[in-house]
């Protein structure tokens, strides 16, 4: 038989698998005990996919010839495609200790210890690989895999760089190396290794996927649309490609269009907590608390740990007023933020402390301390002392009424005095025991320190019967939400009558150009760098008739100095001003303008233009 076996093996070579069976198994009908004809047939079951038959047919062949390593190595790799990796670990160590120079068992056993996380021995196994065949390109890859999941990033492109060298065209190496670049923070360098990953190899769902994740997190988000959108038409069910599809549309602020994809996402992968979590976010940007409450939930039974899906359902709580699940939720908070909490005292939570010292510092921006010291002379009525540490730039401002509150106040950076507790400055209305009902809205509760009202007296210029401060961005870092173009101010410049006050600090130098050149630049006045602190812009506001502006530390200053302020808001706004309120609760004195839907800053500029017409 053996002219058959010989035909069945010239067959198998050739690719003709069906005359290489039947070859195989008329071999066998003669001789059940031919090893090569058992092994072969084994290899060619395998081939095809048929891993269980593989195994039965090559381990009889193992157990005929066991010093044969060849046929070990065969045993393994069927055993690996069963899922039974450390059965083939086994047979792939077997194979080594009967030929510890087979470069084949070196390589395919680092496969094996790869695909069960085991890194180390992975590339110890694929440099053993390479120092037998050091012009293998895909052992150079797959060692630089095993070096990329150790951390060893640079080690890891230096091992993608030698098998490009040994095939320019290898498509995982291209797209490896870019992953190993991103966890470097060189995304510029990532990006064309995964574009040329796809030139070699069109169709490359994780190529595509790694350039949509690379351009998201470099902020070319129309650019990742595309790149998921081409991984997607790729492979349509694939979830992480449809959230990051979600993300990037997020990222541009077409919540609307990202929403069924996180849907989608949630869909094929209910345990995602982190889609559920974006799911939640959209609802939100779009105003339907109740629906973000909902995705929140799922998340945190799936994370109870995950802060930001903690935190952003305080925020929806609290926009629907529900202070008694919002404010203890908000706490989550504390675990997002980038400054410490203090961990050397111990937390307020409202008690009496009529023998001690509390501390209460400030923890975001301007506007939240502006907003949040009201509450600062309702807790000192419950402690011997307070000391309220703020920024630098609003201890001008706060020094009076410090004063008047019978506070310490002190800036921070600066040393502190010995305290016994702690409580961080939005942390007061939940140590208070606030609700919607009792927020404490009396203004104003700031004023002008007397010697910034003297700095200011008669500086304001123009001759206009009125006089608005104005302001459309917070610090130069904007976002989407609580930023619009200057552009979007043209109909209130163009108001006749009016003496326009820019009350911004900081301005971009696109907007400082654009003011410079504007038709109306002698009806808007600006003091740039003259305005040195909040106490500064406080002295302004106080000589205007009233203030038009975005949701910023400005906004705050009108509201907490009683000043008539027409509030600019986005669609979804914070939650301080409250899901549907035309008037403020905190600020009496000011209205609220939403947009009408995501991104209509001239429609609400409109309506204030209108205000001021018949003002």
């Amino acid at each position: 038989m053996q002219p058959v076996f010989d035909r069945a093996y010239a067959a198998h070579r050739d690719g003709r698998l069906d005359d290489a069976e039947r070859g195989y198994r008329a071999t066998l009908d003669s001789n059940p005990a031919h090893v090569d004809a058992l092994h072969l047939l084994g290899v060619l079951r395998h081939q095809q996919g048929q891993h269980a038959e593989a195994a039965d047919l090559v381990r009889r062949a193992v157990n005929l010839r066991p010093e044969d390593a060849a046929l070990q190595l065969n045993l393994g790799n069927a055993l690996k495609a069963l899922g039974q990796v450390d059965d083939a670990i086994e047979q792939f160590r077997n194979a080594l200790t009967l030929a510890p120079s087979f470069p084949m068992a070196h390589y395919n056993l680092g496969n094996a210890y790869a695909s069960l996380g085991r890194h180390e021995d992975a590339a110890d196994a694929f440099e053993k690989s390479l120092r037998l065949q050091p012009n293998d390109a895909s052992s150079h890859n797959n060692l630089g895999n095993a070096l990329h999941a150790l951390g060893r990033h640079a080690d890891a492109i230096e091992s993608f760089q030698r098998a490009l060298a040994l095939r320019p065209g290898h498509a995982g190496a291209l797209n490896n190396m870019g992953m190993s670049l991103n966890a470097l923070g060189r995304a510029d360098e990532a990006i064309p290794c995964f574009r040329a990953a796809l030139a070699a190899e069109r169709r490359f769902v994780a190529a595509h996927f790694n350039l949509a994740n690379t351009l998201d997190a470099t902020g070319r988000h129309e650019e990742a649309v595309a790149s998921f959108q081409a991984a997607l038409g790729l492979q349509p069910n694939l979830p992480p490609a449809i959230f990051g599809l979600g993300n990037a549309l997020a990222a541009l602020g077409r919540h609307a269009q990202a929403l069924p994809y996180f849907e989608r996402a949630v869909g094929l992968d209910p345990q995602f907590a982190v889609a559920w979590l974006s799911l939640g976010t959209a609802h939100q940007a779009l105003g339907a608390h109740a629906a973000a409450v909902r995705a929140f939930d799922q998340a945190l039974r799936l994370r109870p740990d995950l802060a930001s899906a903690h935190m952003n359902r305080a925020l929806a709580w609290l926009a629907q007023r529900d202070f008694a699940r919002g404010l203890p939720e908000y706490e989550w908070r504390l675990q997002t933020m980038a400054q410490p909490v203090i961990q050397t005292l111990p937390r307020w939570h409202g008690e009496p402390i009529d023998q001690r010292t509390l501390l209460i510092h400030a923890e975001q921006g301007f506007g939240d301390t502006l907003q949040f010291v009201r509450f600062v002379p309702l807790a000192a009525q419950r402690a011997a002392r307070v000391v309220l540490e703020v920024q630098p730039q609003l201890v001008p401002l706060l020094e009076p009424v410090a004063q008047a509150w019978r506070v310490t106040l002190i800036a921070q950076g600066a040393p502190r005095p010995a305290a016994d507790l702690q409580c961080p400055l939005l942390s007061l209305p939940l140590a208070l025991g606030t609700s919607y009902e009792t927020i404490p809205a009396r203004t104003p509760y700031l004023g002008v320190p007397p010697a910034y009202s003297r700095k200011w007296r008669g500086s304001l210029g123009g001759h206009a019967k009125r006089k608005i401060g104005i302001a459309w961005s917070g610090r130069i870092q904007q976002n989407e939400n609580r930023s619009m173009p200057l552009a979007a101010l043209d109909p209130l410049f163009a108001l006749e009558g009016i003496d326009w006050i820019v009350l911004q600090a900081e301005l971009s130098e696109a907007d400082r150009t654009a003011l410079d050149s504007h038709p109306r630049a002698g009806s808007i006045h600006r003091f740039d760098s003259k305005i040195a602190d909040f106490a500064d812009t406080a002295a302004i506001i106080d000589r205007l008739d009233a203030v038009v502006s975005i949701d910023t530390s400005i906004a705050h200053l009108a509201g907490a100095l009683k000043k008539p302020l027409w509030l600019m808001l986005p669609f979804a706004a914070d939650w301080r001003w409250f899901a549907g309120e035309t008037h403020s609760t905190w600020y009496p004195s000011t209205t609220l303008l939403r947009q009408p839907q995501p991104g209509a800053w001239d429609a609400v500029v409109e309506v204030v233009a209108n205000e001021l017409r018949r003002g």
